[in-house]
């Protein structure tokens, strides 16, 4: 639940033996986790058909770029920024897709898509006791 490249800088940063089981099994899954990642990105960026589409120089630097905790996932990269590290971009789109996006409306509403749950959970509060006289018998709804 944690980003893989900040649970290995934290085995970085701590001595061994301050670093619990839990973080070192992570950790192991983290290394795991990026390298299979970056193997990934190297069969995408190598792909060659019908050319090749990333200059074979950029490739290593695309994937520490991308894999290796530099950004958060969530990070928009720039056009220039993704001009600079060689990724072939174009800016635009042709007015078909356009017409296409037209067929497909969006539902408007401010309901979020993702579900924000901070990890590890916390205990829920306490609740204090009521306080000051009692509340009265809760009569039935009825009216009986």
């Amino acid at each position: 639940n944690f980003p893989a490249a900040s649970i290995l800088n934290v085995v970085e940063q701590k001595p061994i033996d301050r670093v619990d089981d839990q973080t070192l099994i992570m950790a192991d899954l983290s290394r795991k986790a990026i390298k299979q990642v970056q193997r990934f990105v190297r069969t995408l960026l190598q792909d060659d058909i019908p050319t090749q589409k990333i200059s074979p120089e950029k490739i290593d630097l695309i994937i520490e770029t991308l894999t290796t905790g530099q950004v958060t996932h969530d990070y928009p990269i720039t056009v220039e920024e993704a001009t600079s590290l060689g990724l072939p971009i174009t800016v635009g789109l042709p007015l078909s897709i356009y017409d296409l996006m037209e067929l497909y409306p969006q539902p408007q509403g401010g309901r979020p898509s993702v579900q924000y749950i901070p990890m590890p959970y916390a205990p829920r509060p306490v609740l204090p006791e009521p306080k000051g006289r009692p509340l009265p018998e809760a009569e039935s709804v009825s009216g009986s």
